[in-house]
This record gives structure tokens, sequence and C-alpha cells, in this order.
């Protein structure tokens, strides 16, 4: 359990390290639900951003949580997964530092508990997260910046759209294949024989 009273899913003890952000405005700027956002005014939320460090398999949050809270990714990797009733595990999707993540119960407070669970695939995986009330208070300061949240969020149903439309449409090898084009692109070190996708990211 965490210091703010958050169980991940195996028990493991998430610590809370503020010293382990270097700069949490950055984090905001370079994030692009926040890209229109200047500094005065990420700064406004600098008091509300609370921190958060995992090591390698913990979760930082899971399916089934009531929790109102939207995360912002600083370092590390951390995949987002299902798991079915047989306890088959099927990834959804992988981020990298800057994206956000577990944003829809924030827009969405009465629609129920997650879906989905996010774990750390690095030692040292840092997040900050922002609750609901804080976030939607702020936005009535900064309407503007909503605009650009529907953008995001947009780009996230075009990618479940395609998704499933490979579920459908696309045999197993090619999916494979598809995932690994799509890692390399994201996470690929260029290296002679093309691009080496980081051990860290083994799922």
């Amino acid at each position: 359990m965490t210091d703010d009273g958050h169980t991940d899913k195996d028990g493991a003890m998430s610590l809370e390290t503020p010293n382990a952000f270097a700069d949490e405005e950055n984090i905001l700027l370079h994030t692009a639900l926040f890209k229109q956002v200047s500094p005065s005014e990420a700064e406004e939320l600098l008091p509300y951003l609370k921190h958060a460090a995992y090591d390698k398999g913990d979760y930082i949050f899971s399916e089934g949580d009531t929790d109102h809270r939207m995360y912002l990714l600083e370092r590390g990797r951390v995949k987002l997964v299902r798991t079915s009733s047989d306890d088959r595990v099927q990834l959804l999707s992988i981020h990298a530092p800057g994206e956000v993540l577990g944003e829809i119960p924030v827009f969405d407070p009465n629609g129920g508990p997650r879906t989905a669970s996010a774990v750390a695939m690095s030692h040292g995986t840092c997040v900050v997260w922002l609750e609901h009330d804080t976030l939607f208070s702020w936005l009535d300061e900064h309407p503007r910046v909503a605009i650009d949240m529907l953008q995001v969020m947009a780009n996230r149903q075009r990618d479940n759209n395609e998704r499933i439309s490979d579920l459908v449409f696309m045999d197993v090898p090619a999916r494979l294949a598809k995932t690994l084009l799509n890692l390399g692109s994201r996470f690929g070190e260029p290296v002679e024989q093309g691009l080496k996708v980081p051990h860290d990211l083994d799922l």
C-alpha cells in the first residue's frame, strides 16, 4: 500500500518520492494534453500534483479501482492490460514519458470502475497525477485547454478503432508484425541490422 492508501495488485509498496521529479512543470509542458498551456498556467497546478515511483511489475492502478485520477508518466515505461475471466492478460498499449494514463475516470467520474490496469515495465518508473476536482477547477479558469484534451482523446479513440479493425481483419502473425513495427518506431534504437527494442520493454 502507498502512503496515500492505494494498494497495487501484488501488494507491493509504491514509494512516495517527491525528490524523484526534477521538474514537475516540465512534465506538464511536454505532455500533449497541456501543449497549449503557458508556464505560468502550468505553475498553478504544481501544488496539486501528487508523486509516486514504482518498480518493474508494480501496478499503478488496477481494473476495478474507483479513483478519479489522471496520471502523467514522467520516467520509465508503462503498459495497459486487461485480464479475462480465465486470467489471460491482453496487452492494450505501451506508454512512454510525457504520455497520459487512465484519464477516462477523470472525465467520466460516474462511469464506473477502471476497466484496465497500468503496470510499470521498468525500475524507477515515475508518475504524477491530478484528481478530478482539481483538474476541473483549473479548466474552469482555462477552458481552451479542454479543446486540446478532446483532441488527445479523439486520437485515442482512433487508435482503439484501428485495434478493433485489426482484430477483425488481420490474422495473428500480421497483428504481431504490426505491433513489433509500432514498438520499433516508438522505442527502437538503431543498430547495424535494423532496430533494437530496449530490454525493459519485455512483456
